[in-house]
């Protein structure tokens, strides 16, 4: 069985973030504080985020030079392109009772790969994950994006464009 950390642990960096609205919907987006840093939360990026109990995959975005999470999913090709997917972030707001502007805080697990997100106050346990070998990173990122069917997603993505 993999070892676990509580939320709590020395190892565990937290940050208190807010609950506000993405957009013009009322579905809620995690924003980031400024003071959390580039380097703990990478713009762009497509990390793992454990949302009531259950690990599922967020891309951190930035706006404006704010950064925040604006959905969680199933998978992380879904993360990239989440569509009409099924926003696992609604969900758990949802069933937490959570609304518009309030707190939650954001455990960093692992800097740029995993991290948690609760409810102020809560204690949870994560499944300690370390990240993958950079290296072994780099290589999936180039098979996906030279496979036939990312060639054929950006080839049809140029069609619609002219």
């Amino acid at each position: 069985m993999a070892d676990r950390v509580a939320s709590d642990h020395d190892s565990i960096t937290t940050v208190r973030a807010t609950l506000a609205r993405r957009g013009s919907t009322n579905r809620p987006a995690i924003e980031l504080p400024d003071s959390s840093g580039a380097d703990a939360f990478p713009a762009g990026e497509v990390v793992r985020l454990v949302v009531d109990g259950a690990e599922r995959h967020a891309k951190i975005e930035e706006y404006a030079g704010d950064r925040s999470i604006p959905g969680a999913y199933d998978a992380p090709s879904i993360a990239r392109n989440p569509g009409s997917a099924s926003n696992r972030l609604v969900d758990w707001t949802d069933d937490a009772g959570l609304e518009l502007g309030q707190s939650v805080l954001v455990d960093v697990i692992e800097a740029g790969f995993k991290y948690g997100v609760r409810e102020p106050g809560e204690r949870v346990f994560y499944d300690a994950t370390e990240a993958p070998d950079d290296s072994l990173a780099s290589i999936a990122d180039e098979l996906c994006s030279s496979s036939p069917r990312s060639q054929a997603r950006e080839d049809a993505k140029q069609l619609e464009d002219n």
